[in-house]
């Protein structure tokens, strides 16, 4: 498994961490389904659409090279958004950079989903991309 060869503060510096199991063959003769590329090329650009004019004036261009200060003013949390981090963050044993990764991914899937606020369903994906995270320490 890649995370046993991957030293915790080398995996904890990647963005986002995702298992890709083998596709059945039988998903791979039969239509295609799902998003398909232009489809996906609208829904990035009007993502970036929206950092563009969140940064304007600023350095920063994309969410993932938010400073601290930056994620604390543009990802900021409703309760049940706090509770949710604080308990993944928690029960993952997730490090303070693993937190504002996890605040910079949600902040694209808000963006993405055209959603100002970052909502649960935002948080909750974006924690999933840290599963490797718990894969290494368990």
């Amino acid at each position: 498994m890649l995370c046993e060869s991957i030293s915790g503060p080398l995996l904890d510096r990647i963005d986002l961490h995702i298992e890709v199991p083998a596709v059945p063959f039988k998903e791979l003769s039969s239509a295609p389904t799902g998003t398909g590329s232009a489809e996906m090329r609208a829904h990035v650009a009007a993502a970036r659409q929206i950092q563009q004019q969140r940064f304007d004036g600023a350095k920063t261009r994309y969410n993932a090279h938010m400073t601290t200060r930056e994620i604390r003013k543009f990802c900021r949390l409703d309760e049940e958004c706090m509770e949710l981090l604080r308990a993944s963050v928690n029960e993952l044993g997730l490090s303070a950079r693993a937190h504002d990764k996890v605040l910079r991914a949600a902040r694209t899937i808000a963006d993405l989903d055209q959603s100002e606020q970052i909502r649960a369903p935002h948080i909750q994906e974006a924690v999933n991309y840290r599963m490797l995270d718990r894969q290494l320490w368990t």
